[in-house]
C-alpha cells in the first residue's frame, strides 16, 4: 500500500459518499418525485451510484428524457423540500471513519469538508451525527462563487486553517473531487467504499492513491510515522 511522506497538516473530506452514505434518503426524494408524477420508481441498485450527483443528477436518472417535458426548477424544489425533511431517516457515517477523525483530531491535525451539496442541506444534516461537529471547516456547493471541480473551495479552506495546500489530503468519490484536489497540489485519494460502481473507473481520474476501504484509508493517513508541525507545538 502506498504511503503519505509528507507531513499531513490538514484532511478534507467530500461528504455524500465519502463521510456519509445518505444515497437511501436521497433516492427516497427522487422515488416520492416519482411516485407523485406517476412514473416508476427506481431501484437503489440504480440511484445509488448517482447519489453524488445531487437533485440534477438524479432527476435525470429519473426522468431520462421526459425531464424537458416538466419544470425542472419546480422539481428540484420538490425534491429538496422533501430531502430536508428526511434528511437523515437512512444516512449514516461510513463504518471506520469515525475512528478516522476522532484518530485526527487526537494528533491536533484538522479535518474538514468541502462538498457539492448547497450549505443549507448541510448544515441541516451534519448535526444528526455528533462525530462531525469539530469539522475545521465545512464548505458547501454554494458557499462561494465557485465549487468543485474549480479549486478554489480547496484553497479557501487551507487559508482559513492556516495550512499548505501541498501537505493536505484531500479525500472523494467523484471525478470532480480529484480535479479540485489536484488542481489545488493536494494529495488526493479516492473513496472507493463510496458510490463508485467499478473501481475501474478511477485509473482516468488521476489521483495520488486510491483507497478501497475506509480502513485502508486510516493506514494511508496513520500507518508510518511522520513529523507534524502542529503535534510539536
Amino acid at each position: 500500500m502506498s504511503q503519505i511522506n509528507h507531513p499531513i497538516e490538514a484532511v478534507l473530506f467530500d461528504l455524500d459518499g465519502t463521510i456519509l452514505d445518505t444515497a437511501d434518503d436521497l433516492g427516497a426524494a427522487l422515488n416520492h418525485i416519482m411516485i407523485k408524477y406517476n412514473l416508476p420508481i427506481v431501484a437503489a441498485e440504480k440511484y445509488r451510484p448517482i447519489a453524488s450527483d445531487g437533485a440534477l443528477g438524479l432527476l435525470r436518472l429519473g426522468f431520462g428524457e421526459k425531464l424537458g417535458d416538466y419544470d425542472y426548477e419546480e422539481l428540484r424544489a420538490e425534491f429538496l423540500a422533501y430531502y430536508e425533511h428526511n434528511i437523515a431517516e437512512h444516512t449514516a457515517v461510513y463504518e471506520g471513519l469515525n475512528k478516522t477523525l476522532q484518530t485526527l483530531e487526537n494528533a491536533n491535525i484538522p479535518w474538514g469538508i468541502i462538498t457539492n451539496k448547497p450549505i443549507g442541506l448541510t448544515n441541516t444534516l451534519l448535526p444528526f451525527f455528533s462525530s462531525l461537529n469539530n469539522s475545521a471547516i465545512t464548505l458547501g456547493g454554494d458557499s462561494l462563487e465557485k465549487r468543485k471541480p474549480d479549486p478554489l473551495p480547496m484553497f479557501v479552506a487551507c487559508q482559513e486553517l492556516n495550512v499548505k495546500s501541498e501537505h493536505c489530503i484531500y479525500v472523494g468519490d467523484a471525478p470532480r473531487d480529484i480535479e479540485a484536489g489536484n488542481a489545488a497540489n493536494m494529495t488526493t485519494i479516492v473513496a472507493g467504499w463510496g458510490y463508485i460502481k467499478d473501481l475501474k473507473d478511477c485509473d482516468s481520474w488521476q489521483a495520488n492513491l486510491l483507497a478501497e476501504t475506509t480502513q485502508e484509508l486510516h493506514q494511508i493517513i496513520f500507518g508510518t510515522d511522520r513529523t507534524n508541525n502542529k503535534q510539536k507545538q
